[in-house]
């Protein structure tokens, strides 16, 4: 008999068997059917994890936290102060840089405080980022900035915007800094690399509620906390760029540094470092886009700005106030990219004449200085250059929210028939379905999957995982996850496959669609909840809808992107054959697409899972409702235990769809080799 392996069809031995893989499913069906019929009664440790079997985790995790807070000390300092001491360092530049764009530099605290200073101007802000927009990608940038931040200034997001402005500002160079020294650290020993690797995957896949509990028991409530917050989530990407472009330099450049005698550090900062950079810039662009998507949660700790702004309208059911401040995030979050997109694209360094005075080496350094000179100036002659007139102010906010309630008022019996109909027909019998599944047989057919596509290791892995969500005893959340996460992610397969289907080969058409999804996917998730909260309630249908249209924009793009990369002298060969359009599609384009949709199958699971933990605030019942809970109840233990469950899905469904993608490659003959990772 051949011996066992991923993506193998080993015959039994005698001619016309099948293949072991079918016997393997076979037996492993028998034994889940079993399972599911008899352990209830003949081995009921099977069907649900005893509770008096399940360890006390999550208390040993709070006990452990609490004596960090009370007791621990470490030489000459305490645990506590070594805290304090981080938030100082935050502290500090904070302040400094909410001095300048928002509040002005104060002398007193409170009521007390007297402003001896006034922040920079509306006008000098905008100005600054127009000639920097400029300096790094020309005229149409910087209209682009002008737009931008003329809207968030015209729809009165101003001093919230400078608010996020100023958190962004500065967990961006620690959140990019920490993660190039991590970068580098792993670059030069395989061990490190090795370690933190694992534990880069659960800070990319653990929610980033879970992140907050024990940041809100260790730093407090206020914006100190919520920076650091954004600094932890937004620095694994950051640390695995770097290592990716600091591997990526050239060997040419390498060898370059040896011969001219670099001592190690010169070679890293000297050599490569600056040959790496172009890479680096892609991810200092994604630390940047990760702050902003943490805006928002952070709020739930402390941080003011849009996020709050955000917060407060949901907290109303404000629509079209919460719409407002989320497309100010928009506005601003799709400034700093595409700013930061170009700067990644301009050459490092450029040419200048020997004896070239500064304002000819730094001629945007210098306007911008007398941009915001002038600006001061003028604002102290004309009042409204300095702060934008609130009676000039525009806003929608009414419009919307009333659109919304008109809907409702109009409309309520069709929503409600058709919320009803798929409740009942649709996700109360999944729900139930999967929740009375044994654990023992959901976690023995994922290792047989895994097994299946890529071998023991992936077999094991699925094993493992699923047996420690069964063993923390929140078995039942998880699937209660598993289903709110399966039935959105099936919808959003429903409608964005056939949109990316229907705009791939229409340039005009996917120019559109490819403007939308990008607002979606920048929009802030609390908006989407806002609207169907007014129009549905709270309940899992509610949540349904959000996941669905938060999740929908990578099932449109990796599809359309698939069929867009299908080689064309393959679609004329099907054509010379006599195919028509429908089984060009069918027959070839969606074949060899397959791959890419399968990763956006993935991508499209990994939003709706980080947003399950988003809608915990609309009633769900799952793990999401586990992390917030803890979150209300500072809880660390609870809510650690319960994000390393949505961590364990995460990843679960992403080695499993992972190595099917590179087994359909595989086969198609698309790469080298299959399996997974």
């Amino acid at each position: 008999m051949a011996a066992l392996g991923p993506a193998q069809t080993a015959r039994t031995g005698w001619p016309g068997a099948p293949s072991l893989g079918l016997l393997v499913w076979c037996v492993a069906l028998v034994v889940f059917a079993l399972l599911w019929a008899y352990a209830g009664t003949l081995a009921p440790w099977a069907q649900e994890w005893p509770r008096a079997w399940t360890p006390r985790v999550a208390a040993t995790i709070s006990t452990f936290m609490r004596w960090l807070v009370d007791e621990a000390s470490f030489g000459l300092f305490t645990f506590i102060e070594f805290t304090r001491f981080l938030s100082a360092m935050v502290e500090a530049p904070y302040r400094f840089v909410l001095s300048i764009l928002s509040t002005g530099f104060l002398s007193g605290q409170g009521s007390q405080a007297v402003q001896i200073a006034p922040p920079v101007s509306w006008a000098g802000v905008i100005g600054v980022f127009v000639i920097a927009a400029h300096a790094a990608g020309g005229r149409k940038l910087a209209l682009l900035a002008v737009v931008c931040l003329g809207f968030i200034l015209l729809f009165g997001q101003w001093a919230s915007a400078m608010v996020t402005l100023a958190s962004i500002v500065v967990a961006v160079p620690i959140g990019a800094v920490g993660g190039l020294l991590l970068g580098i650290a792993a670059v030069r020993w395989r061990g490190f690399e090795r370690a933190i690797s694992p534990v880069l995957d659960l800070m990319q896949t653990i929610p980033i509620f879970a992140y907050l509990v024990p940041i809100l028991f260790l730093f407090g409530f206020g914006p100190v906390a919520a920076i650091l917050a954004t600094i932890i989530y937004a620095m694994p990407p950051m640390t695995r760029i770097a290592i990716v472009a600091l591997r990526g330099v050239a060997p040419e450049i390498r060898d370059l540094g040896r011969m001219t005698g670099c001592t190690r550090r010169q070679m890293t900062w000297r050599v490569m470092v600056p040959a790496a950079m172009p890479g680096l810039m892609v991810g200092v662009n994604q630390v940047i886009m990760l702050s902003l998507n943490m805006v928002i949660i952070a709020s739930m700790i402390g941080a003011g700005g849009l996020g709050f702004d955000v917060l407060s309208a949901l907290r109303r059911l404000d629509f079209g106030a919460g719409l407002e401040a989320g497309v100010a995030i928009v506005a601003l979050a799709v400034l700093l990219d595409r700013t930061s997109q170009a700067f990644a694209r301009r050459t490092v360094q450029r040419a200048h004449a020997d004896g070239a005075g500064i304002l000819a080496r730094h001629p945007h350094l210098a306007a911008g200085t007398a941009v915001l000179v002038a600006s001061f100036l003028a604002g102290l002659v004309a009042p409204p250059l300095a702060r934008w007139p609130q009676a000039w102010e525009l806003s929608t906010g009414t419009f919307w929210s009333e659109l919304v309630r008109w809907i409702n008022v109009n409309f309520f019996d069709e929503l409600e028939a058709v919320k009803n109909a798929l409740l009942l027909n649709v996700l109360i019998p999944f729900k139930r379905f999967l929740l009375g599944l044994p654990w023992l047989g959901v976690a023995l057919l994922g290792g047989v999957a895994g097994w299946a596509l890529s071998g023991f290791r992936l077999a094991a892995l699925v094993v493992v995982l699923s047996t420690l969500i069964a063993v923390s005893g929140l078995w039942d959340q998880a699937m209660t996850t598993i289903y709110l996460c399966g039935i959105s992610v099936v919808f959003a397969l429903m409608i964005g496959v056939p949109i990316g289907v229907w705009s791939a080969d229409r340039p005009a058409v996917w120019r559109v669609v490819q403007g939308v999804i990008d607002t979606l996917q920048t929009l802030p998730s609390f908006v989407y909840l806002m609207p169907v909260v007014m129009l549905f309630r709270v309940g899992d249908f509610t949540a349904m809808i959000a996941i669905v249209a938060y999740a929908l924009a990578p099932a449109i793009r990796y599809t359309a992107h698939g069929l867009q990369q299908v080689d064309p002298r393959l679609i004329e060969a099907g054509r010379a054959a006599g195919c028509t359009p429908f089984q060009l599609l069918v027959k070839i384009r969606l074949k060899l697409a397959l791959p890419e949709i399968m990763l956006g199958v993935n991508q499209t699971i990994m939003l709706a899972l980080s947003m399950l933990v988003i809608t915990a605030l609309v009633g769900t019942r799952d793990l999401g409702q586990e992390v917030y809970i803890a979150l209300t109840k500072a809880d660390t233990g609870r809510g650690i235990v319960a994000g390393l469950a949505v961590a364990f899905i995460a990843i679960i469904a992403d080695r499993l769809i992972s190595a099917g993608a590179a087994r359909a490659r595989a086969r198609l003959g698309l790469s080298a080799e299959g399996g997974g990772r």
